[in-house]
């Protein structure tokens, strides 16, 4: 009995290891074959799952708005923009003239002006829009003046109350007096948190309105 188990102990601890041996060896050759670099191997091939190449993703330039339906755009800066609407009327659809930074005679409307009001990072990186601070919430708004529409920008600043008309800010159609003009463009004090040359003199330039033929 002693015997028998000192033999089965002999056929284990020789026989295991051999075992394993043959067992690696006819996995490695029925799947690489007899070479070393699976070179012989009789795999299927890899199916690649194909790829779309993906169209980088722009943005616009900073201060910038872009044309729409590819429609060329006039090139202008904030204050000639402001004060050609000023002059003209400030006008909530009509459209007014003038002319952009390439010399092209433009035709724009409110539209084109209110998203100096309405856009975050528009006048320097990191600012916020105009009416953030200058909202509907007269009771709570920078000023008591709203800017998030053209009937908040008609009714002026310092209001008692949403339903009365406050200080004209607009100089009445004169650019050079309007108090939007001196808070933006003489004074410098808004927009609000402005960092020392941040925003240039005439203020950003964006694309606005589109150009005219003028007979």
């Amino acid at each position: 009995m002693k015997r028998d188990f000192q033999s089965c102990m002999l056929y284990a601890l020789f026989g295991l290891p051999l075992f394993l041996l043959v067992f690696i060896a006819v996995l490695y050759v029925g799947n690489c074959g007899l070479s070393t670099d699976c070179s012989q191997a009789s795999l299927p091939g890899v199916i690649h799952t194909p790829i779309p190449t993906m169209i980088p993703a722009t943005l616009p330039a900073e201060g910038s708005r872009e044309p729409v339906s590819g429609q060329v755009k006039c090139i202008v800066t904030a204050r000639i923009l402001l004060s050609a609407w000023v002059s003209s009327g400030y006008r909530e659809t009509d459209p007014f003239q003038f002319s952009d930074i390439r010399g092209n005679t433009c035709q724009g409307t409110f539209a084109d002006v209110q998203p100096l009001f309405t856009e975050a990072n528009l006048w320097y990186s990191g600012a916020l829009a105009c009416s953030q601070c200058h909202n509907a919430d007269i009771t709570t708004a920078s000023s008591q003046m709203d800017f998030s529409s053209y009937q908040g920008i008609l009714a002026g600043g310092k209001r008692a109350s949403p339903d009365t008309q406050g200080e004209d800010i607009l100089g009445g159609g004169v650019w050079e007096a309007s108090i939007l003009n001196d808070m933006l463009f003489i004074s410098k004090e808004m927009p609000f948190g402005r960092p020392p040359g941040a925003v240039p003199d005439d203020g950003p330039t964006i694309q606005a309105g589109v150009p005219i033929q003028v007979p």
